[in-house]
């Protein structure tokens, strides 16, 4: 049964980059990621429309390539969460964490009785069908998932914002993720990440990490940019995502080819 590199690896004070995954699935996804160096990938399931079979497949294509598979669910519920582990999820981030019992709950939710909620069924795909073959025990499954499973919440609201210490403080709470579309839209400075409302923000999550021994983690839209919170605090780093990746790739080739055949 798997360990989670990432969640390791972050404890052990590393940065880690990925990528977000909004619109292309494919089978080969997995290993392209692979490839250009990721450590982890987040499917977002909130916007998308992708399904728990596509997730399924995806959770599975990256199995064994040393790029773990986390997801944002559609929504905050036992039931989504429960299955997206059933499914073989790594790790689950949950949107508008805005108060420290709510965290609470999102932990409860992953972990087993007693000290959670969540629903026994052993020898899927969670636990790499191990719990078929005989080589692990229920409580060695169990003990396993509690401590590979990431616990990561956006925090994007302004009354998340003003928790943000207590909800770092909540144990099993791995990772405080800066939501800054939502969070900009809550601080009434719309997309505005430079604003210092935004930068105070940006400050308070940090140090709400800081202070717990937690990661910080965010959606860079440059480089330039993923330089700049890398340096500042953030250890948990999305390059971009898959619509601006390819949609900017492209246009940029295009651009250089025109250019280049006018000159």
């Amino acid at each position: 049964m798997r360990t989670n590199s990432v969640k390791d690896r972050l404890a052990a004070g590393e940065a880690l980059y990925g990528t977000m995954v909004f619109e292309f699935l494919s089978a080969g996804l997995p290993q392209v990621l692979k490839n250009a160096g990721a450590d982890f990938v987040f499917y977002d399931m909130e916007h998308s429309g992708f399904t728990v079979d596509q997730m399924k497949t995806q959770f599975a294509l990256c199995r064994g390539l040393g790029v773990e598979p986390l997801v944002r669910p559609p929504d905050t519920t036992y039931s989504n969460t429960a299955l997206l582990l059933d499914l073989g999820a790594m790790g689950l981030l949950f949107q508008m964490c805005e108060t420290a019992e709510q965290a609470e709950e999102f932990v409860r939710w992953t972990r087993y009785p007693p000290e959670g909620r969540r629903g026994a069924m052993f020898g899927g795909a969670h636990d790499d069908y191990h719990g078929l073959d005989g080589t692990m025990t229920v409580p060695d499954i169990i003990e396993r998932a509690h401590q590979r499973t990431m616990i990561c919440v956006l925090i994007e609201s302004a009354k998340g914002l003003a928790n943000a210490e207590e909800i770092m403080s909540v144990p099993g709470v791995d990772v405080a993720h800066l939501g800054h579309g939502d969070l900009s839209l809550s601080l009434e400075v719309p997309g505005d990440t430079g604003h210092p409302t935004m930068q105070a923000g940006i400050d308070t999550i940090l140090g709400a990490c800081e202070a717990h021994g937690k990661a910080a983690a965010c959606l860079a839209g440059s480089v330039d940019q993923g330089v700049e919170w890398v340096k500042r605090g953030f250890r948990m780093v999305s390059y971009s995502l898959d619509t601006a990746l390819l949609g900017g790739a492209l246009a940029q080739g295009i651009r250089d080819i025109r250019d280049g055949v006018e000159r």
